[in-house]
């Protein structure tokens, strides 16, 4: 079973953090500041590469900044990239003047 959530604890960056099985398998690091929330970093185990779980990943957030009213900056290469391969999907969350 595939999970993520939303885990923001002070000790650790803020991140959703994937989880197959009770296992992390991967992250995706965020701040969240002055109505943005700026992804950093996008990252799934190697063995689990290619499966989708990135983009699953990238849908939470997504889901995370429309319900909290925030817009993105995609820093994380994986999420520019994706950004600026569908920008009619994001171009309502997407904070284009920094990114």
């Amino acid at each position: 079973m595939i999970d993520i959530k939303f885990e923001n604890s002070g000790d650790e960056p803020a991140a959703f953090n994937l989880y197959k099985d009770g296992t992390k398998i991967g992250e995706m690091i965020v701040e969240i500041a002055d109505g943005n929330i700026t992804v950093y970093h996008t990252e799934v185990d190697i063995e689990q590469e290619n499966k989708g779980y990135a983009g699953q990943l990238l849908s939470a957030m997504v889901d995370y900044a429309k319900a909290h009213q925030l817009k993105v900056i995609p820093l994380c290469p994986y999420v520019h990239a994706q950004f600026l391969r569908h920008p009619e999907q994001y171009a309502s969350i997407w904070n284009s003047d920094i990114a």
